[in-house]
């Protein structure tokens, strides 16, 4: 993990390092339906998603928001982070590959920690945004 960037040094409007994903697999949303105890079939199952009227499997959400946990702690650390919100805008399908970027938009001090407010995104290959959202993280 590199080093958590000091406060000072950050500014807004400034980009944190993008975080690109493995092309999403059938394997990768079978072991994280697992992981997660989500069966729902849209995720494993083209039948089932073509009977929802989805062109095939989708991916969880919720995959997409721990590619974006992992963006922000991977930036911040883990223990840094002081919250994560993110909401669905579009779906990820087989073959997609995720990569998140995340973007300063503000610099606050509250209950004596040093705070950075981050936006950020989950966007396709085709540069279509499938997850959008927010963090915040506080910094030495």
């Amino acid at each position: 993990m590199s080093t958590v960037p000091k406060f000072a040094e950050v500014n807004v409007g400034d980009s944190i390092p993008a975080l690109l994903g493995a092309p999403i697999s059938r394997l990768q949303l079978a072991l994280f339906a697992s992981a997660a105890c989500d069966h729902n079939p849209i995720h494993v199952d083209d039948d089932a998603a073509k009977a929802a009227k989805l062109d095939g499997v989708i991916a969880h959400g919720m995959l997409n928001m721990a590619l974006l946990g992992s963006l922000v702690s991977g930036w911040a650390s883990q223990k840094n982070l002081r919250y994560l919100n993110a909401r669905f805008v579009s779906t990820a399908t087989v073959g997609d590959q995720i990569t998140c970027r995340g973007k300063v938009v503000a610099k606050d001090q509250a209950n004596g920690e040093n705070l950075v407010q981050l936006e950020i995104t989950a966007e396709n290959q085709r540069s279509e945004i499938v997850q959008k959202g927010s963090a915040t993280v506080a910094l030495p």
